[in-house]
């Protein structure tokens, strides 16, 4: 991207007929979700909900909204992306084919998208998101 052009005369570009995956969720895994839930919200000024699944909305505190995300127990403790897919079925099998795995097959939430889980060749966790 050329930076030394102003905002005003960026030129908007066009999807083509396939576009990049937006990160449309995320999630932190907690061994203590409530300790997690002290440690974001005091150093990021955070609002975390209550509850089991202790929601955070998106765009807190930026410019523009972003993906919203949650905090819940886990025996683990990591961040999962969930990235936005147009098939599930397919990207699934593009991910095994460039070297994946699958840990979770396609499934619908009730009144929600299509999620499946995958790990990267390196066994980093995704879910994909088909909306």
């Amino acid at each position: 991207m050329d930076w030394s052009r102003t905002r005003s005369s960026r030129s908007v570009s066009i999807p083509s007929p396939d576009w990049a995956r937006p990160v449309v969720h995320w999630e932190i895994e907690a061994r203590d979700p409530e300790r997690l839930r002290a440690f974001y919200r005091d150093l990021f000024h955070w609002q975390v909900g209550d509850g089991p699944i202790m929601q955070i909305a998106p765009g807190i505190g930026g410019p523009e909204a972003g993906p919203g995300g949650h905090i819940r127990q886990s025996d683990n403790s990591r961040v999962n992306l969930y990235v936005q897919v147009r098939d599930i079925t397919e990207s699934v099998a593009t991910a095994q084919s460039l070297g994946g795995s699958v840990t979770l097959q396609p499934f619908d939430v009730p009144n929600g998208p299509t999620l499946a889980g995958i790990k990267d060749p390196e066994g980093n966790p995704l879910m994909l998101v088909q909306q």
